[in-house]
């Protein structure tokens, strides 16, 4: 099985390659989008080539009523031209704007499905502890670099599972409950011991440490999924 951190680094590397040749897709394509739609839009000095070629093909036209009616026309195509070249520019940053957008989702994605890569083969493969030690006395433990406050009632049974992970010995919950108690297993509920370890994995706060350091085997019971050589108690 790979370590999780190779293929973190693979996902890394796999989602690095995916948003290069996404963003490369996108520019392309808006790109192939602005060049055919620039090409088919008018020619903005259409309209006074045309109001040209009729002031060239009419010599008979010098009435001042008709001169009036072409400098009009002319104005026309002037202004048509000026409307033109404007919605040209705002064509250009509705692009610019969507490219954007459509990157930044694209990142976005990679980045989602990196981590969940990522939480994924954490769950598979439990929390890397290098050390785990617990302090009853301080009421505290100490995961890696980390340290956690715990209740007495947290500590109690976070030594329980502790001895038991030494002991390689998966408890239920009655059984957690029957050695913090001192009574019988069987005159210990299952849901009592349940609600010892909630309150161990509440008390520990953060809920990826807390839900992969204890975990539950199903029908079985609970185990802390640490190495046995990483557990010092004092």
């Amino acid at each position: 099985m790979p370590a999780p951190g190779s293929f973190v680094t693979d996902s890394l590397k796999q989602g690095n390659r995916v948003v290069t040749f996404g963003i490369a897709a996108i520019v392309l394509i808006l790109f192939a989008a602005a060049l055919v739609l620039f090409l088919n839009l008018p020619d903005a000095n259409a309209f006074n080539a045309r109001v040209e070629q009729i002031f060239i093909e009419n010599d008979d036209l010098r009435s001042g009523a008709e001169i009036k009616l072409l400098e009009i026309l002319a104005g026309s195509g002037t202004a048509f031209s000026e409307v033109l070249a404007s919605y040209r520019m705002v064509i250009f940053v509705l692009l610019v704007f969507s490219s954007a957008l459509l990157v930044a989702a694209l990142v976005f994605l990679v980045m989602i499905i990196v981590l969940n890569k990522k939480i994924g083969a954490i769950q598979r493969s439990g929390i890397q502890v290098s050390s785990l030690m617990i302090s009853r006395e301080a009421r505290a433990v100490y995961i890696n670099d980390l340290e956690f406050s715990l209740t007495e009632a947290a500590i109690e049974t976070l030594s329980v599972l502790a001895e038991a992970r030494l002991d390689d010995e998966v408890m239920t919950g009655a059984q957690i409950e029957a050695v913090i108690s001192g009574r019988s297993e069987l005159d210990c509920e299952e849901a009592a011991g349940a609600t010892r370890v909630k309150r161990l994995r509440d008390a520990l706060g953060n809920q990826l440490v807390s839900e992969l350091l204890v975990k539950t085997i199903a029908r079985r019971g609970y185990m802390l999924a640490v190495g046995k050589e990483t557990i010092r108690m004092i």
